[in-house]
């Protein structure tokens, strides 16, 4: 299903406070093949002119200047399905330590270490019930905290089980969560017996709130998602469900009518290209292409960071969009929109575009076109709300060859190797 045509935000600053002062990015190359200087000032963009054009009156007119020569300027992406509990938990080599002091340690560096790639907005879902109780989350929130003006982080309650005696304690848990600041609901209804009052007693609980939902789900029961895309229909703000991979080996005439179904309600799907996480039993990605053909919105998250149910995980947000690119045949700006603008709408954020009122959440990467920049983007600039907040340089040297003086081929470092 299009969406409508989206306008510039208003021009108020978005909630926090933003970075007064003004920053001019300078030569920066967009998509569409321009270069361009781009003003920025009380968070969002103030205005977008040609190479030079912004810079008249110097430094003290136009603020701080950041070269932006041979880097393409993208909107940044964010990260719609993290786990910031049990983040880098397998570096530690022993049992997942839940530990309030462990617990935000590790959420503040694994989104630390996502904004370094980018992604100056996440979602975390975070368990709840069990042997952390609401530890873990109330870790996670003094993380966000923390985190303030850098990056921000959303979190989402998963309770194990919501139905039956058992579930009374879940469901007490779950509201406890949403008062504490939890401000999505979700879980894994897969893993409770009654899956359908699980989705069933989220749903509720988020019409009371007024939350989003974001529920893990192997969709390996057709039926079951197709009740689920039923009972979602018309709920505001949303319904979110990730990974879905087992949705892309069901025949394809009932995976095809699952996806109408779930385009008809509204769902958006988060696939998860750079593994699974915990709460789904089987590895695989969602059909992208076959979802988006059917107007599902798609977005893609990282997953698992690290931890036991995927210990090499890097948290990339542009690792996802080459993934779908490279082995799923989406294009590169396809590919992008999963990670940018369809990953902001599923955090509730307003889109980023490259053009004077929209909001000043950007990322440079090196490179002149989105696909290479997906293929080597290794140096990377990130803005959030209108400053710079994090860099990555990387250099690249070779020893000298008369291979490389002959072609006049560049070089990305000065200095004998060592």
């Amino acid at each position: 299903m299009p969406d409508s045509q989206p306008q510039p935000p208003p021009s108020s600053s978005s909630s926090g406070a933003s970075d007064t002062t003004s920053l001019l990015l300078c030569g920066a190359r967009l998509t569409d093949g321009r270069t361009v200087d781009v003003r920025l000032g009380g968070g969002r963009i103030e205005a977008v002119g040609t190479a030079g054009s912004l810079a008249a009156g110097g430094t003290r007119a136009c603020g701080t200047r950041v070269d932006l020569s041979g880097y393409l300027l993208l909107p940044a992406p964010v990260e719609p399905h993290a786990h910031g509990d049990t983040a880098l938990s397998d570096d530690t080599g022993g049992p997942v330590s839940y530990d309030s002091q462990d617990v935000q340690r590790r959420a503040t560096e694994a989104a630390l270490l996502q904004l370094g790639h980018g992604a100056t907005a996440l979602r975390a879902h975070v368990r709840v019930g069990n042997v952390q109780g609401l530890g873990a989350l109330a870790a996670v929130l003094q993380a966000r905290r923390s985190l303030r003006g850098l990056t921000e982080l959303t979190a989402v309650a998963m309770p194990r089980l919501l139905t039956g005696v058992a579930g009374a304690e879940g469901l007490a848990m779950l509201r406890d969560a949403v008062k504490m600041g939890a401000s999505v609901v979700g879980g894994c209804p897969d893993l409770d017996p009654d899956p359908t009052g699980y989705v069933q007693a989220v749903l509720d609980m988020a019409s009371e709130h007024g939350c989003p939902v974001d529920l893990h789900t192997d969709a390996t029961d057709p039926a079951r998602l197709s009740r689920l895309a039923a009972m979602a229909g018309g709920l505001r703000p949303g319904v979110t469900l990730s990974p879905c991979g087992s949705l892309g080996r069901l025949p394809s005439e009932v995976a095809s009518r699952t996806a109408d179904q779930l385009a008809a309600a509204g769902v958006t799907v988060v696939c998860l290209p750079q593994g699974g996480c915990a709460g789904v039993e089987r590895r695989g990605t969602a059909p992208v292409r076959l979802l988006r053909a059917a107007g599902v919105r798609v977005a893609a998250g990282s997953g698992a960071l690290r931890d036991v149910s995927n210990p090499v995980g890097r948290g990339d947000p542009l690792e996802a969009a080459y993934l779908l690119a490279s082995r799923y045949g989406l294009r590169p700006e396809d590919a992008y929109d999963t990670v940018s603008t369809s990953a902001r709408a599923v955090l509730g954020l307003p889109e980023v575009r490259v053009e004077a009122g929209f909001p000043a959440e950007l990322l440079a990467v090196r490179g002149e076109r989105l696909a290479g920049a997906l293929s080597l983007a290794y140096s990377r600039i990130v803005v959030h709300r209108g400053r710079v907040v994090a860099r990555t340089s990387a250099v690249r040297e070779f020893c000298d060859s008369a291979a490389a003086v002959e072609l006049g081929l560049p070089r990305q470092g000065r200095g004998e190797p060592s």
